[in-house]
């Protein structure tokens, strides 16, 4: 590898199944529409149609489900070499969204013994890390093993080539044993970050960071590696903070709402794409903000994932 990755993530791929028949409840919808899903997926197909030079470490499952995975990271631009394929019979996770109306919709998830959650650190490999910019960890694939130790090994290699690392919280409670050890894993995770990124609830699970402000819980991972901290609050907007001591604050876009998932997916993935473009935190705020209006104005997550101009263009129109 003579030129170097943008980012490369480490994580959960699998299948999202959204309800075709919207603003009724799941227990009457018939037909859905299968996309690729999973908060790194997401990022990494979001990064690549934005232009980015991206992988994906994961494990996906043997089969037509993992296979259309594969196929369609292929399809976008997201490197599969790093792609394993399981051999011991785990199956892709599993999520069916139920749209009852644009302000109200659910996910049902199967995510029992679900092969992303078996990538193992000897299938990380360390010439992969050390020739990308970034590395994306996701806080899903910390919630198990032998993934947890996967993404340790992966955090290990970036810091020690200076890749740096962006967290995305990601946190999905169905994954977890309990808070306890979702807190431990979280912060020792942001602690050794370089961006760290979620929404209020998220970092609210981090026991240190419950009773704290925005400007609080960046004071104290600022003490720590970390040198930009985002927290999103919704349709209120986002707060971006770094070590220098700047407060940025990014306001919502206005979106025609179809379902409210996948708005932290293209947020992340437009906000990183203007980060390695070199582009101010400002900007950066805009573009996520953006971005996560054009998916939630879509049925699908990621094949939604929006191009620079598309972004540009709603920036343009309410500005």
């Amino acid at each position: 590898m003579n030129n170097k990755k943008h980012i490369v993530a480490i994580g959960r791929a699998a299948i999202d199944l959204n309800a075709n028949e919207i603003n009724r409840p799941m227990e009457e919808t018939s037909t859905f529409t299968k996309y690729v899903g999973g908060s790194p997926a997401n990022i990494m197909i979001g990064t690549a149609k934005l232009g980015l030079d991206v992988g994906m470490i994961a494990n996906v499952s043997d089969d037509q489900h993992g296979r259309f995975i594969t196929n369609y990271f292929e399809k976008v631009g997201v490197d599969t070499s790093q792609i394993n394929v399981d051999e011991d019979g785990h199956k892709i996770g599993l999520t069916f969204t139920e749209i009852k109306s644009p302000k109200e919709s659910s996910i049902l998830m199967y995510r029992e013994e679900v092969a992303d959650l078996y990538i193992a650190p000897e299938q990380v490999d360390e010439l992969y890390i050390k020739n990308s910019e970034y590395l994306l960890i996701s806080g899903t694939a910390l919630s198990k093993s032998p993934s947890r130790e996967a993404v340790l090994k992966a955090l290990l290699i970036a810091k020690k080539h200076d890749v740096k690392i962006i967290f995305e919280l990601d946190y999905r409670p169905y994954s977890w044993k309990n808070e306890e050890e979702t807190s431990i894993y979280y912060e020792l995770v942001a602690n050794q970050s370089d961006v760290v990124i979620g929404t209020r609830d998220e970092f609210d699970m981090v026991e240190h960071y419950k009773s704290k402000t925005d400007q609080e819980i960046s004071a104290l991972l600022f003490e720590e590696q970390p040198n930009l901290v985002v927290i999103k609050h919704g349709v209120q907007g986002s707060h971006a903070f770094d070590k220098e001591g700047n407060t940025f604050e990014g306001k919502a876009f206005k979106a025609n709402v179809v379902k409210t998932f996948g708005a932290g997916d293209s947020y992340a993935a437009a906000f990183i794409y203007a980060l390695v473009k070199g582009k101010t935190v400002e900007e950066a705020l805009k573009y996520g903000a953006a971005s996560a209006a054009i998916v939630v104005s879509s049925h699908s997550s990621s094949e939604a994932m929006p191009t620079v101009d598309k972004i540009e263009q709603l920036i343009k129109e309410q500005s």
